[in-house]
């Protein structure tokens, strides 16, 4: 296992470099951007322009961008927005509205998810299990930005019950119950899909090892359903499931680039659209490592989660 986790570590270490090379590349070769014109500011941008190496061959670019990072830990200051203000604390200031946001909607379609795929596993082939395994379908099937366009329309617009976007005054307030209360169309539109995919994963584990031989040798040794079910089958059944919801709370740093955007949350999402249209390329960077280092180590995560959660599986072991 030991060997298993370095491995996969030098792995991601090596593909994440790989990343970063190529979108530094990519973005140099388009047109630099002029800096705005902010009076005495404007010197801050251009020497640290000077100490990145603009102007200089793209090695010697790259080289200059990697050596503030590893030792400085230095992603420049904002041009195009932000100016001036230094990329990495900009992105530290937001993160926390990007995590409440994710974190509510994961705590609150969690267990909605398993509750509906146990109960269309324990109702396989009825119609309680046609009914939730075709709402799965159509909800994992839709966009979340789609979801997020009829909850501003019917639940904000029509019924008037939230806000159609999060307040700016109120956004000071990240923990008060208001702040809550104005994320809630954002929440909705996330956890839909986290839902419909617990309760697919949820109803084809429980489905399998529901009609496994060990199961009948419960149930003729005196067990219940109920009981056989609750001490052996959710047990086995979970090896599966849990990696997922282990995947889904790292993954809620990440955010979610549209969702954010479309209910004006002042998270990280919304930053990323924005250096890209802007075409800052110091934010650029920056946000590009942050999501592409937690969807790898994410996946790391999840993969080695197994082996605690089940004992006989060991990764990387040799046969």
């Amino acid at each position: 296992m030991v060997k298993y986790t370095i491995k996969r570590i030098l792995l991601m270490i090596f593909t994440l470099f790989v990343i970063m090379t190529m979108c530094f590349v990519l973005i140099k070769l388009l047109p630099l951007p002029a800096v705005k014109e902010m009076g005495k500011d404007i010197n801050i941008i251009l020497m640290k322009r000077e100490q990145m190496g603009y102007g200089k061959p793209l090695l010697v670019q790259y080289g200059l961008f990697l050596k503030n990072i590893i030792t400085k830990w230095d992603w420049g200051v904002g041009e195009q927005m932000y100016e001036t203000l230094s990329v990495w604390s900009v992105l530290m200031q937001k993160l926390p509205y990007t995590i409440m946001v994710n974190l509510y909607s994961i705590l609150i379609a969690i267990p909605i998810g398993l509750a509906f795929g146990i109960y269309a596993a324990l109702k396989k082939n009825k119609w309680q299990d046609h009914v939730i395994s075709t709402a799965v379908m159509l909800f994992i099937s839709v966009p979340s930005y789609v979801y997020a366009f009829l909850v501003q329309y019917f639940l904000c617009f029509k019924a008037g019950l939230f806000p159609i976007t999060i307040p700016s005054s109120e956004t000071t307030s990240l923990l008060s119950f208001r702040m809550f209360i104005s994320m809630m169309p954002a929440i909705m539109s996330l956890g839909f899909g986290v839902i419909a995919g617990l309760a697919r994963y949820t109803r084809a584990e429980l489905s399998e090892v529901l009609t496994g031989d060990y199961m009948l040798l419960a149930r003729t040794k005196g067990l219940t359903k109920a009981q056989a079910t609750a001490r052996h089958a959710m047990r086995n059944a979970m090896v599966v499931i849990l990696p997922m919801i282990i995947g889904e709370f790292i993954g809620i740093i990440s955010g979610s680039l549209i969702i954010e955007k479309i209910f004006a949350i002042p998270g990280v999402g919304s930053l990323y659209i924005s250096s890209i249209n802007l075409r800052d390329y110091n934010f650029f960077m920056a946000l590009t490592f942050f999501y592409t280092f937690i969807g790898l180590f994410s996946g790391i995560v999840m993969d080695i989660s197994y082996g605690f959660i089940d004992p006989r599986i060991r990764m990387g072991a040799k046969k």
